[in-house]
Formats: structure tokens, C-alpha cells, sequence
């Protein structure tokens, strides 16, 4: 279940003094079954963008059709396209409002009229997919950690069974170790249900560890789309709208200004480390290092007395 937007133009507040434009003429296609990264600086335009996926922003011009679908044409189902395409605002936990958290994620299903016994599953299916402790289900939505409450308003939003799971921001305010058990969940569920992620994020490391594709948008278009190493690529660029890679980026492009050969369309820790081992391998280094399972810390400080 395709999403293509055509010419896709917003513009807040028209015909008056405070009049801006937040999309300009958008054209993109999001295809079953990625996981994309949006990202872009504060008033870029990608909020507003994944708005209008379902259908919650109309859009001052242009069409956006779902499964091949004008989901502007008469007749069109907007309850049903939002039981496709689920979104998870910033700050999710603002979306929590019944009494425990097991009506809370209750809610969905039973507003698409749904029986007992499938409300019951699917309640029971989402929770699981987050991780939520079953203690926790006849607890207040209130009463939980920011990480819990992040779990609680997905699961909400699972629930419904979607096809398409938007994410905005959905690790803010979170410590690392929070960030990355929910997104670690959501990267599971992407795998295990084939089901299309779109993760708005403000962190590069994270959009580089998680997605397949990622749109980079400025003043209301998208200026990069492509693998996170060819979005990456361009970071001097990037840095001149506001954005850059992720700090592991750097890293290689020092370390290889001080000499190592080593590749620089690096994104990741994991990716860092193995380029790393390959160069030490290449210079005899890493035989007695690996067979003493020394830390990757350890083969760094080897490779820096060398040089």
C-alpha cells in the first residue's frame, strides 16, 4: 500500500500578513514495506509533510493517493485511511488519556467497531510487540516512565493494525538507553510485520543505525533521498542547511586525514569498527590483538602508536 504525493504544496495562514509556505510542490512516492528517515531543521516542513500522509493536514495544492487512491476524492474514507496510516506525534504521551493503560490501547480498536475478542487480541498483540510489562497493563498511563509512556502510545497505535507506522520524534526527552529500547522495538516490529516505517528524527546516529532510506527536507522540499551513505556523502552540504552526519562520519574523515586509508561513507559505530579491524588486519596488527579478544578501544591505541 503505496503513498504518492503530487505536487504537494501547504501553506499555513494564506492570504494573510502571516502567510508561509511549509510545502513547496512535493512529489515523492513511499513504497511498501521501508523504513525512512525524515529528517530536515525546525520548520523544514517535516511535520507538516507526514501530516497530510493521513490525511490529518489537507493540502492547500497538489493530490495524494494511497494504494493507487485519490484520498481527496468524494467518497473517500479518511477513518479508514488513519486506521492504515497510524501516527505517533512528538511527545506521544500527550495522546494517553483513559484511566489504565490497557483501554487506553483498547480504544483504537474499539472505535473501528471491532468485537470483544479482537479488541481483547489485538490489545494483547500490541502490547507484546512493545514490550510493555504485563504488571503494568491495569496501571495509569500517568503513572509510567517517559520511556512506558512512548510504549503505551504506540501500542495505541499498533493496535489498529496499520500499514504505515509514523514516528515523530517519538525518542524526545528520553535518555539514551530509553531511545534506544524503543527504537530498537520499532526496528523489530518493522522486521517482523513488514509493516512501512517513517521515523522523523533529529539525531543522525539514529537514522543512520535504522533506516533504509532517508529524506532530507528544506524550506518545504525534499533536497536528499537516498541510502543513508548517499544522503551522508553530501555532509558539507548538509551542514550548510543546519544538519550533518553522524559523529562516526567525522571520526573517519579525521582519522583518515591523519593518514590511515580508511573509507570515510562511514555511518555507524558497527561500521567504524569493522573498518578499524580491516585496516589493522592489512597491517599485521590484529593477529595477536583478536586472538587475545582485545577491545576495539585497545586496537585504536595500537593503530594511533603506529601512525
Amino acid at each position: 500500500m503505496s503513498i504518492r504525493l503530487e505536487d504537494v504544496s501547504y501553506v499555513y495562514s494564506s492570504g494573510t500578513a502571516y502567510e508561509m509556505h511549509a510545502l513547496n510542490s512535493v512529489t515523492l512516492e513511499i513504497k511498501d514495506g521501508q523504513f525512512i528517515g525524515l529528517i530536515g531543521h525546525t520548520g523544514s516542513g517535516k511535520s507538516t509533510l507526514i501530516q497530510h500522509l493521513n490525511g490529518l493536514v489537507r493540502a492547500s495544492s497538489g493530490t495524494i493517493y494511497y494504494n493507487d487512491q485519490n484520498i481527496y476524492a468524494e467518497g473517500f474514507s479518511m477513518k479508514e485511511l488513519r486506521s492504515h496510516v497510524g501516527l505517533v506525534f512528538q511527545y506521544p504521551e500527550h495522546q494517553l488519556f483513559e484511566t489504565t493503560v490497557k483501554k487506553d490501547v483498547e480504544f483504537g480498536p474499539r472505535n473501528l467497531g471491532l468485537s470483544e475478542e479482537e479488541i481483547a487480541k489485538r490489545t494483547e498483540d500490541a502490547l507484546t510487540m512493545v514490550g510493555m510489562p504485563e504488571e503494568l497493563y491495569e496501571a495509569s498511563p500517568f503513572e509510567l516512565s517517559g520511556g512506558q509512556k512512548r510504549r503505551a502510545a504506540i501500542a495505541g497505535v499498533l493496535a489498529m493494525e496499520p500499514e504505515v507506522l509514523i514516528l515523530d520524534e517519538p525518542t524526545a526527552g528520553l535518555d539514551p538507553k530509553g531511545r534506544d529500547e524503543i527504537l530498537d522495538q520499532v526496528a523489530r516490529i518493522h522486521k517482523e510485520r513488514g509493516i512501512t516505517v517513517i521515523l522523523v528524527s533529529h539525531s543522525m546516529e539514529d537514522v543512520a543505525k535504522y533506516v533504509d532510506r532517508l529524506i532530507v527536507m528544506n524550506h518545504g522540499c525534499p533536497v536528499y533521498d537516498g541510502t543513508p551513505k548517499e544522503v551522508f556523502a553530501h555532509y558539507k552540504e548538509l551542514e550548510g542547511i543546519g544538519l550533518a552526519a553522524p559523529q562516526v562520519t567525522y571520526l573517519m574523515h579525521d582519522i583518515k586525514a591523519r593518514g590511515l586509508e580508511v573509507p570515510t561513507d562511514v555511518t555507524t559505530v558497527a561500521e567504524a569498527k569493522d573498518a578499524l579491524l580491516g585496516w589493522l588486519k592489512k597491517r599485521g596488527l590484529c593477529e595477536n590483538a583478536c586472538g587475545r579478544e582485545q577491545s576495539l578501544t585497545e586496537m585504536e591505541q595500537e593503530a594511533g602508536h603506529d601512525t
